[in-house]
């Protein structure tokens, strides 16, 4: 690989706004390093769209980040990490990092029952791309699956700890507390804001995956293996660009991020459609 400015910023793309808890991670596991985020929300969800069509406008996404002049591309999305990865690893040259590996050997290293429990929503659940990746690495383990859709409208609704986000939880969590899980999955980036309650209800005993936190430490093996890692002794700063609503946007931001957001930038779909 040819010279390249260790200062360049790492880019990060999600449908949405739940990858953001993803640059929560990146910016706690990297603090030196800039941050380019890109949220797709005028064509939220992914999850509904075919296969062709999330691997288009990843690669779309992926054109923009590479536009900012990125040293590294997150995919902040479980399901363009279940579907597109492998377009954007053929595309680009450099370290394209999904939700799915890192996620799912954080789960490997933490099981000791070999039961291992994952939420997300029915996209993700209904794609398989965590048990699959799991069974690949230990045909013996239990997997036990349950989509969790609600609980996406209250992480962005900021009901962190509301009597209502509870009680839909114990609904969904009381099959999984049921299989002796040793380990949950946080299959939604979404997820990871309502980490406490899911904590409380499937039990302190069960370890919680995020895989926020594990591809943030794997973004940082990859960068530093290639030597691009910042030497920089500032704090990083984070661009956000959005398709749409981009008011909205910075208010969950600073939700999720738990601090305040100076500017987000809306980009009009047609700039991207050509990439």
């Amino acid at each position: 690989m040819n010279f390249i400015d260790r200062g360049r910023p790492i880019g990060v793309f999600d449908s949405g706004i739940g990858g953001l808890t993803v640059v929560k991670r990146l910016a706690s596991t990297l603090p030196n390093e800039n941050i380019v985020y890109f949220g797709d929300t005028a064509r939220v969800p992914y999850g509904s769209k075919s296969n062709s069509t999330v691997i288009e406008y990843s690669l779309q996404d992926a054109a923009f980040l590479k536009t900012k002049n990125v040293k590294a591309i997150v995919v902040a999305c479980n399901t363009a990490s279940s579907i597109a990865i492998k377009s954007l690893k053929q595309k680009y040259d450099i370290p394209i990092i999904g939700m799915i590996e890192p996620g799912t050997e954080f789960a490997l290293r933490s099981t000791k029952n070999k039961k291992i429990g994952i939420i997300g929503t029915r996209a993700t659940i209904d794609n398989k791309a965590y048990s699959k990746a799991l069974k690949k690495v230990d045909k013996k383990l239990k997997v036990f699956e349950k989509a969790c859709p609600l609980f996406v409208p209250l992480a962005e609704e900021g009901w962190v700890e509301h009597k209502a986000t509870y009680e839909i939880a114990e609904e969904y969590l009381k099959v999984l507390k049921k299989k002796e899980i040793d380990t949950l999955i946080l299959g939604c980036t979404h997820y990871p804001i309502l980490t406490k309650v899911i904590q409380k209800v499937i039990g302190e005993n069960v370890k919680l995956i995020d895989s926020g936190i594990a591809a943030a430490e794997l973004v940082r093996d990859e960068i530093n293996r290639i030597g691009l890692l910042s030497h920089s002794s500032s704090l990083g700063f984070v661009d956000f660009f959005v398709t749409d609503i981009p008011k909205k946007f910075k208010e969950i931001a600073e939700l999720f991020l738990s601090a305040p957001v100076k500017e987000v930038k809306k980009v009009e779909l047609e700039e991207i459609w050509h990439y």
